[in-house]
């Protein structure tokens, strides 16, 4: 990225990443009057990501410049820059470069996380400093995922995406499948086919920011004194029907469930058979978000495996119809997926790479 320099304003900066998300757990807990659906999520940073340039205007003017497929006329990148320029009354304008990588539909939160880099980008390149406290309010009104990728932590989140406490999740490997067919949020969210989860998590361990472990030298993110690591803390909690007290280690070792999956697995046959896909070769496997993309956590012990196999006989999954032995490219990506499918091997992040560039 380009380096930022106080001796002169900045004219630009390239190479900005947008990077995407994955719900680990996604359960819906109620409905509001106005028809928003709460929700309680674990959403967690991954290093696969669009990449964006921007170039300072003196005139005020706010263009952007596809360099992929022709995103909709007036997209969340806009109107996030609309909003920031609005809001702090700045005469400069911007060129907006998007090279898109992200898979749209997939509920990998691309858009959100493009419009999050623009606010972060442009709040550096206009010269504006404004902390993240500020950025927020404007995060909000593009979008509910928009504060999670400002602020720039994982984080357990709550509401309609509004209430994020950070969490410390260690690094996951992730395989990440994004079959063609992609699936409106409205329509899995008016489906009769969606239930609320019966119980609200109450999450053990917060503030999650300890580096401690376990006895048995494991991370767990929390304070080894007060949970064991059957999840029961030392001394008396309360449970009842409405409300589950969850450790933390447990939300990203396949901990509840995704409520949209249901829904979209009736719309699209292709979300099943990626799920059974990725269930067979990791043993597990669930949807993110509201789309249509499925990902697996992708224990350390089943690299070694793939690695040792790697040159072993393809062989055909006789429930998927699919080849089981899934290769990755040098990029990352998947050799061995249906037409119009996009995968790739992933990492989790600890923080958003532009973390810093808003004051907390």
């Amino acid at each position: 990225m380009t380096a930022l320099s106080t001796a002169a304003p900045l004219k630009a900066l390239y190479d900005v990443p947008a990077p995407a998300k994955l719900n680990l757990f996604l359960h819906v807990v109620g409905k509001r009057p106005d028809g928003y659906h709460l929700l309680q999520s674990l959403f967690v940073l991954i290093d696969w990501a669009d990449t964006l340039h921007f170039e300072r205007r003196a005139d005020g003017a706010l263009h952007r410049h596809d360099r992929g497929d022709a995103l909709p006329p007036d997209d969340l990148c806009l109107r996030a820059a609309r909003a920031l320029q609005q809001a702090s009354g700045c005469g400069f304008g911007a060129d907006i470069h998007i090279d898109k990588r992200l898979p749209a539909g997939a509920g990998m939160g691309g858009g959100s996380s493009d419009a999050a880099s623009t606010l972060l980008a442009l709040n550096r390149l206009w010269g504006l400093n404004w902390s993240r406290e500020r950025l927020l309010p404007i995060a909000l009104t593009l979008g509910a995922d928009v504060p999670f990728f400002v602020g720039g932590r994982n984080a357990f989140i709550e509401g309609i995406g509004e209430r994020m406490t950070p969490i410390e999740v260690p690094e996951l490997r992730l395989a990440v499948v994004k079959p063609a067919m992609s699936i409106g949020t409205k329509e899995i969210f008016s489906s009769p086919l969606l239930q609320r989860s019966e119980s609200v998590a109450i999450v053990a361990g917060f503030p999650a920011a300890n580096d401690t472990r376990s006895e048995d030298g494991l991370e767990r993110g929390f304070q080894s004194n007060e949970i064991d690591r059957s999840g029961e803390r030392k001394g008396s909690i309360c449970r009842d029907h409405q409300t589950q007290e969850i450790p933390v280690y447990r939300l990203y070792e396949g901990w509840g469930r995704n409520d949209l999956q249901p829904p979209a697995e009736a719309a699209s046959h292709e979300v099943s058979t990626a799920l059974e896909w990725l269930q067979a070769r990791y043993e597990n496997s669930r949807m993110t978000g509201s789309g249509s993309a499925v990902f697996a956590i992708v224990q350390p012990s089943r690299i070694d495996e793939q690695t040792a196999d790697r040159n072993a006989k393809q062989e055909i999954d006789t429930v998927t119809g699919l080849e089981s032995n899934l290769k990755a490219t040098p990029e990352g990506g998947f050799q061995e997926l249906p037409d119009g499918w996009v995968g790739r091997m992933c990492r989790s992040l600890s923080v958003h790479p532009l973390r810093g560039w808003a004051e907390d």
